[in-house]
């Protein structure tokens, strides 16, 4: 059997998986499964199961083997971790779909078929460098959901898997800290003011945002929590930017501040951010490698 041709737009000899059977979507057969695929295609491979004990150890290795393409097929936060790391300067980053929100990969991929995502990558994948914003040290490459409406999102998530009583726990959680106060955000050293929540966009899925200027930052005022909850879940990926409590513009420093820690969700990982803290536009974060993006009407 002939092998398949790779991709013409950059040379292929050799690439790395790391696999991460414990993660979300991935499962103990894809090391396996990566390994059948890998065998289609005349390019040196190298597949490495992550083991949670030496994780940062097996990451940082693979890195500094400065392969062709670095695949991961791991958890949400891993692949944040793995491309922050990288940097603009590391090898290109393949983030295959094998989380909960994979909110990275169906950016580059359009898919969370992780199998579909890496043949494609595979065949007709390019360099692409990606805009980012930079959090308390945690890098975000998609989108930053901040205030309370961003307590809804594990729930959502929650129940979007079929977990029910954790999306009920989730829920009762975000409940009882919703609307306990305004968060009060800056944009470029511009006017303060006062909001429910504030979401930051990359310019890679902003609908807004033609050129890596800044983080699209929407501005949320919802009436009640209802409102709150279809914003926060609706924020990423449909035309929420016609709802009337929403104000956006580009940013390129954005300082939150509240009375107590703001939660905050960064590319579908939740997290507790001080009660004081600055969100940093990152025009040139990593490169990663995928096929070239669809026309920007048909981008999410």
């Amino acid at each position: 059997m002939e092998p398949r041709a790779l991709t013409p737009h950059i040379a292929l000899s050799r690439i790395t998986v790391l696999v991460n059977p414990l993660s979300g979507s991935v499962g103990p057969r894809a090391y396996g499964e990566v390994q059948a695929i890998l065998v289609d295609y005349p390019c040196e491979a190298e597949i490495i199961e992550l083991v949670p004990s030496t994780l940062d150890e097996q990451v940082e290795a693979a890195l500094a083997a400065c392969p062709d393409v670095l695949f991961v097929l791991a958890g949400d936060g891993t692949a944040r971790a793995v491309a922050s790391r990288a940097g603009p300067d590391g090898p290109l980053i393949a983030p295959l779909p094998g989380g909960t929100m994979n909110m990275l990969p169906k950016a580059l991929y359009g898919t969370t078929d992780w199998k579909a995502a890496l043949r494609d990558a595979l065949e007709n994948g390019s360099a692409q460098t990606v805009s980012g914003g930079v959090v308390e040290g945690e890098a975000f490459y998609c989108a930053g959901i901040f205030g309370s409406p961003a307590l809804w999102a594990p729930a959502r998530e929650a129940m979007r898997t079929g977990k029910l009583s954790l999306a009920y726990t989730y829920a009762r959680r975000a409940l009882k800290r919703a609307f306990s106060g305004k968060i009060r955000v800056e944009l470029d050293g511009g006017k303060l003011r006062r909001s429910e929540a504030l979401v930051l966009i990359s310019p890679m899925i902003s609908r807004a945002l033609d050129e890596p200027v800044g983080l699209e930052a929407a501005s949320m005022d919802p009436n009640d929590a209802a409102q709150a909850f279809r914003l926060a879940a609706s924020a990423l990926f449909s035309d929420w930017r016609q709802d009337p409590s929403v104000v956006t513009q580009p940013a390129r420093r954005i300082r939150i501040r509240a009375r107590s820690r703001i939660p905050a969700v960064l590319d579908g990982e939740p997290t507790l951010l001080p009660h004081d803290t600055t969100v940093r536009f990152v025009p040139k974060a990593f490169r990663a490698f995928a096929p070239t993006p669809p026309a920007a009407e048909d981008t999410v």
